[in-house]
């Protein structure tokens, strides 16, 4: 364990180096928010400033694929396994535990923490995305409609031509209710390709997922935030959440919300966050 006292812009893992955004008062508790895809660290910009106001320490990383010096090439080298190690890193450059926050993919992430490194996490607060025990349980009740686009992302080569198309994308984003600032940033950091292969990468790992990491119960304080237009995530997974939580819970349903819950209601989720930070201590 490497213990650091002063900002993390970067940091490192068996050869792979991680921007970050470290921010807020360094001697607050620290908070770590896990981006989605296709998004970066930016993408919390709105939530952080709100959680420093309440003397927390944010640290944002952009994940394996997105960080333009970790993009491993291949699919394996983005089991969920490889990215819950990352994180532990970053962790471990601080010290002790975190409270850890995620959203879409992120949220995937946070919960394999809670799952694999419970020793790691202080609390737990995932958006959008449920538990991926909740979420396998929820394809026959029609999660497995809502996730067309998975399949889609397996395709070599396509997924990358489409979504550099500053048409198609736009399409395919508002489709899923982004708003115009959150297209202009995803056209900025993704319109050349790159990190969007190394997001990609994420889905294209699935086949090798160890499904045996579906059952694992969460033990650490848990909140659940998922908003009732989520085009990508259904209610069956958000109401089957619950079961795989042995510790303090609390689910959250935004209404009126699309899937961009930290863009769309930064106050709320914030809000939710601190609630579950300061019940959980």
């Amino acid at each position: 364990m490497i213990e650091t006292t002063g900002r993390i812009n970067s940091y490192t893992r068996e050869g792979l180096v991680f921007d970050v955004l470290d921010e807020g008062p360094l001697d607050g508790e620290v908070v770590v928010l896990l981006h989605g895809f296709p998004q970066l660290n930016t993408s919390w910009n709105k939530v952080a400033p709100l959680l420093h106001a309440d003397g927390f320490r944010t640290l944002a990383p952009n994940q394996r694929g997105y960080s333009p010096g970790a993009r491993p090439k291949g699919r394996r080298p983005y089991v969920t396994t490889e990215l819950f190690k990352d994180v532990v890193e970053l962790i471990d450059m601080v010290g002790g535990k975190a409270h850890v926050v995620g959203h879409d993919w992120g949220a995937m992430v946070a919960w394999g923490l809670a799952m694999v490194h419970p020793d790691k996490v202080r609390t737990l607060t995932a958006v959008s995305v449920p538990h991926p025990g909740a979420f396998m349980r929820a394809m026959p009740k029609g999660q497995i409609l809502d996730s067309w686009y998975m399949a889609m992302f397996n395709i070599p080569r396509l997924p990358e031509w489409l979504m550099t198309n500053p048409k198609v994308s736009r399409f395919f984003l508002d489709k899923f209710g982004m708003k115009a600032d959150a297209r202009a940033a995803y056209q900025r950091d993704f319109g050349d390709g790159a990190a969007l292969k190394g997001g990609l990468g994420w889905y294209r790992a699935l086949p090798f997922a160890n499904r045996r990491l579906f059952g694992i119960h969460v033990t650490v304080p848990t909140t659940y935030v998922w908003s009732d237009r989520d085009a990508a995530l259904g209610r069956a997974g958000a109401e089957l959440c619950e079961r795989y939580v042995d510790a303090p819970y609390r689910f959250i349903e935004l209404n009126g919300v699309s899937h961009w819950i930290p863009d769309e209601v930064p106050d709320e989720l914030a809000e939710a966050i601190l609630d579950r930070i300061g019940s959980g201590s």
